[in-house]
């Protein structure tokens, strides 16, 4: 498809930009450009692909979205490489999970090559947005709303997708520092059936009052049990988990439909294979994580999605306490699972699976 360029009429100085990446944080600082493109079922799908100034989106009282919420988005990222080039890691993947997403909540598919040509535009034009800081990189926001006007329950017939993109550093403030987490008693993130699994704003919106009671409580993040039984281990609010046990093996949470199929999780599984781990995708309990951290047969616990990389959890609290995961500091196999995945997504450690496409 072809994408039409509207000019910038005031791009941000060059000094002003060298001064909002110095240390940009995650999430506030946003590039100058972005890309649409509309779909309209009366004109054959998709339309009007253009890159041009990031700007307010006009929207019809009426649109879908703010009535029904048909919205999916993706999280994925850009980084610099020594040789001066830039790399996306596994991109394909996230195009997948996109169509997945739009699957479930009835919306339309955009096709994985201009999916790919659209973060891939973006990320050439706001280039200069890279932060030179340690672990700096590009975040791409890709999203899809439904954009028609009309008030009444049936998927809607126009859309509209858009990449935008934030200059990021380190997703957590003080870097990377294990994490304490909060065992949410009275809410579930997911139900059986339900949109665990699409990457939809609503399942992040049911996550915020949970997450607040966290903070309230000392925690930086919640943990979500299971739905029926209120026992199994599922996610963080925006993170998988992974149990690295003394016996060699490493457990992770099925992916079962309430679960979000997450990039950063999946190759986890093949790095922590490849370690001679034996990797299991089983249920895990909250009592069995509290009895095998206690007993010290459970060595580890990671945290790991697209803007927090691999981030270890240290302590576990909830109403009937509190227990601490190996020594509650940064364990061995964190430490060395980030700086490899890290490694592969900068180009400084070998790309065994062809997961680094570079821009």
């Amino acid at each position: 498809m072809q994408f039409t360029t509207i000019p910038h009429p005031s791009p941000t100085p060059d000094a002003d930009r060298e001064a909002a990446i110095v240390d940009p944080g995650f999430g506030t600082v946003f590039t100058d450009h972005m890309v649409t493109i509309d779909y309209d079922e009366a004109k054959g799908g998709w339309h009007s692909a253009q890159i041009g100034p990031r700007e307010p989106i006009a929207l019809d009282p009426a649109a879908s979205v703010l009535h029904y919420a048909q919205e999916i988005f993706e999280g994925m990222k850009a980084f610099a490489h020594e040789d001066g080039g830039l790399a996306m890691f596994r991109p394909e993947a996230n195009a997948a999970r996109f169509n997945a997403s739009a699957r479930r909540m009835s919306m339309p598919e955009i096709p994985e090559e201009l999916f790919l040509e659209a973060v891939q535009l973006a990320v050439k034009t706001d280039a200069k947005w890279m932060p030179s800081t340690e672990g700096g990189s590009l975040y791409i926001r890709p999203f899809m709303f439904a954009s028609e006007a009309f008030l009444g329950v049936r998927p809607a017939k126009q859309y509209k997708f858009v990449v935008i993109l934030v200059s990021s550093g380190s997703y957590f403030k003080g870097g990377v520092n294990p994490v304490k987490i909060w065992v949410s008693q009275d809410y579930v993130r997911a139900a059986p059936g339900g949109t665990g699994a699409a990457k939809t704003g609503g399942n992040y919106a049911a996550s915020l009052v949970p997450q607040a009671e966290a903070i309230e409580k000392g925690c930086d993040q919640v943990v979500f049990l299971d739905a029926v039984e209120k026992k199994w281990v599922e996610e963080l609010g925006g993170m998988n988990l992974f149990f690295v046990r003394k016996d060699g093996s490493v457990i992770t949470p099925p992916l079962t439909g309430t679960i979000l199929p997450g990039i950063t999780r999946d190759s986890l599984i093949a790095m922590l294979r490849e370690e001679g781990l034996d990797v299991r995708e089983e249920p895990y309990s909250i009592q069995q994580w509290r009895e095998e951290a206690e007993s010290g047969e459970l060595l580890e616990t990671l945290a790991c999605g697209t803007a927090a990389v691999v981030t270890p959890v240290g302590t576990v609290a909830s109403p009937s306490g509190e227990f601490t995961i190996g020594t509650g500091g940064i364990g061995q196999m964190a430490n060395k699972m980030r700086e490899k995945l890290v490694g592969v997504q900068n180009g400084r450690v070998e790309d065994k699976h062809g997961w680094v496409m570079r821009v």
